[in-house]
C-alpha cells in the first residue's frame, strides 16, 4: 500500500470548539466544513485534522483519553511564549528531554494533549536509538 496522506478524526460534539480553538492557536483553516463535519489543514500546507459530530445514536463519542498531537516547530520557546500569553493552561511546563527534545504540551477543547516541541541533541544514553 502507497499511502498518499494520514489525517485523523475525532467524533465529538464539540466541533465548534475544536475548530475555533486549532484556528486561534495553531493558524489552522477549514478545508472542508459542513457544520458537524470539519477538516483543517494545520498552516498553508501542513497536515489535516478533521472533528465530526456523531451521526447515529450509537456512534461512540472520543473521551480525550490517551491522544497525543505532537506539533514539532522551529522554535518552542516562541511558541511557549506565544500560547501562555494568550492565557492557555500549562498540562506538562517547557523542558528538555533526554531523548532529544524541548517540549511543552496543552489540552485542546476534546481533551487531547497538545504537544508543541523543537529537536534538540540527545542525551549519550538516548543516541543509541536514534535509527537514520
Amino acid at each position: 500500500m502507497k499511502t498518499k496522506a494520514l489525517s485523523t478524526c475525532f467524533c465529538t460534539t464539540k466541533v465548534d470548539l475544536c475548530k475555533e480553538f486549532y484556528s486561534r492557536y495553531f493558524s489552522a483553516k477549514p478545508v472542508f466544513d459542513c457544520g458537524w463535519y470539519v477538516t483543517i489543514k494545520i498552516d498553508r500546507d501542513g497536515p489535516e485534522i478533521s472533528f465530526i459530530q456523531p451521526q447515529q445514536k450509537d456512534t461512540p463519542v472520543f473521551s480525550g483519553a490517551g491522544v497525543m498531537l505532537n506539533f514539532k516547530v522551529d522554535d518552542v520557546d516562541t511558541e511557549y511564549t506565544r500560547l501562555t500569553g494568550e492565557g492557555l493552561q500549562i498540562a506538562m511546563p517547557l523542558e528538555d528531554h533526554p531523548w532529544g527534545d524541548r517540549g511543552f504540551s496543552i489540552i485542546d477543547p476534546i481533551g487531547n494533549s497538545v504537544y508543541v516541541y523543537s529537536d534538540r541533541k540527545p542525551s549519550k544514553e538516548f543516541e543509541q536509538y536514534v535509527i537514520g
